[in-house]
């Protein structure tokens, strides 16, 4: 069977199938909570009478609120650990074995998330089976895992810094339009058919996802012979890896890379942390949003995805990398402002214009990254973006959760203010690159050495 290098369809289906997962689940998280709480069903629509229902009751609205925060929150964390160690370890094993594995692994986790998601909604099961799925599904490796494995992919076929950036750009544009699309379908496919439906296409579309990634898709990096005559053996040369991705570096290279670092974890954990929010602030009053408001929001929210590709594609022939980072992280503070003091409809429509160049830092920084690395270095690379993307994301998301249970009484819109101001630091840092001489330098230097070698 003849097998291609095309890893966008995997990207595409995977983005569609998260994307109408995740705001599903948490619909479904709320509405149980919801009945559970107030022993009455959730308005179906979004009214006048659903926000007077929560303003006679606003202290069950607020406990339910501070609920379904807190669950989203344990359920990120009980994952994390798991998800971590295997991301390290199989992102970097990747340089030698192969990248199809690490693409492979997450897709089966999702599908027994997806399925556990589909009978707890089809059966009325205990809303705790998704603590343990979410467990058994992290033992898998998790999205950190599958982007590390699709942008190293991606990497191995690039040759020089404009085309990996821009290809790396486009694999975040096709997570922002089929999840979009995803959003967009869901509010009226939940309005038609209920939870357990929609939560069952989740399923077979991660099983085209498998049967395409295993049978069609061409793997990128040869199999190496060597096989480790033991298990300790075989963990130390991954662990070592890593260790030569600084101890092969002069103390200038280093200090490039770590600022680098650091202000991709930090802008994603801002970032995240403020996004993620979004749907709980909607479904809050005064919004009092529904399935379908909702996904209307989410659709358009994902537009961001499609202007960042577009900002990447054009701004990079007439700015510098940093200059790009900081158009983004502009981009980001003034949404999260706006959507802080935000209390009506079309204006919560509206807090997606600012934000429409919020994406443009992840793609340009995971460039940079790459560019301070050899070619053979690259899985380890991605293997720590990875592993940091997924400590920054729960954490973010673990962190913004309790932040909004605490805070959603008296002002809602504060852990929006926290991720415009939290942003603020990757500026600064990414400033030290450009006020610093000899670091800016280092920077260029590294970023010549690579496409040389590329080349």
């Amino acid at each position: 069977m003849r097998k291609c290098h095309c890893i966008e369809p995997v990207v595409a289906i995977y983005s569609f199938a998260n994307f109408m997962a995740y705001p599903l689940l948490q619909q479904f998280v709320y509405q149980r909570l919801w009945e559970e709480r107030s022993n009455s069903s959730l308005p179906a629509s979004v009214n006048s009478s659903h926000c007077t229902v929560q303003n006679n009751s606003s202290s069950t609205v607020q406990e339910i609120q501070r609920a379904a925060s807190m669950f989203f929150t344990y359920l990120d964390l009980i994952s994390l650990i798991p998800s971590l160690i295997v991301t390290l370890t199989l992102v970097t094993y990747s340089d030698q074995r192969g990248r199809k594995i690490i693409i492979l692994l997450p897709l089966i986790g999702s599908l027994l998330s997806f399925l556990a998601y589909f009978l707890v909604s089809f059966f009325t099961l205990n809303l705790y089976i998704f603590f343990v799925s979410s467990f058994l599904s992290s033992l898998f490796g998790g999205l950190g895992t599958f982007l590390g494995g699709c942008f190293s992919y991606v990497v191995d076929q690039c040759n020089n810094k404009n085309h990996k950036a821009v290809r790396i750009a486009l694999i975040d544009m096709l997570i922002g339009l089929f999840s979009g699309g995803a959003s967009l379908a869901t509010g009226y496919f939940l309005k038609a058919t209920g939870f357990s439906w929609p939560f069952l296409v989740t399923v077979l579309l991660q099983c085209l996802n498998i049967i395409y990634v295993s049978l069609l898709l061409e793997e990128t990096i040869q199999p190496s012979l060597n096989n480790e005559s033991t298990k300790k053996e075989f963990i130390k040369k991954l662990f070592y890896r890593i260790y030569l991705l600084f101890a092969n570096s002069t103390c200038k290279r280093n200090t490039v890379f770590l600022l680098l670092l650091l202000s991709f974890s930090i802008y994603n954990f801002a970032n995240l942390g403020g996004l993620s929010l979004f749907i709980l602030y909607e479904l809050n009053s005064p919004l009092c949003w529904d399935e379908i408001l909702i996904g209307y929001g989410s659709a358009i929210s994902t537009l961001v995805f499609l202007t960042s590709f577009i900002g990447v594609c054009l701004f990079s022939r007439c700015l510098q990398d940093i200059q790009l980072v900081y158009t983004g992280l502009l981009s980001v503070i003034a949404g999260f402002l706006m959507a802080a003091f935000t209390k009506t409809t079309l204006l919560m429509f509206l807090v997606r214009l600012p934000l429409l160049l919020a994406l443009v830092p992840a793609p340009v920084l995971r460039s940079m990254m790459s560019g301070c690395v050899s070619s053979s270095e690259q899985g380890a690379l991605f293997a720590c973006i990875a592993v940091l993307e997924n400590i920054s994301t729960t954490v973010a998301v673990a962190t913004f959760n309790s932040i909004y249970a605490a805070t959603v009484s008296w002002f809602p819109g504060f852990v929006f203010l926290l991720a415009a101001g939290l942003c603020l630091i990757p500026m600064c840092l990414m400033s030290i690159l450009t006020l610093n001489p000899q670091l800016s330098e280092e920077k260029r230097e590294l970023l010549k050495e690579n496409n040389n070698e590329n080349e």
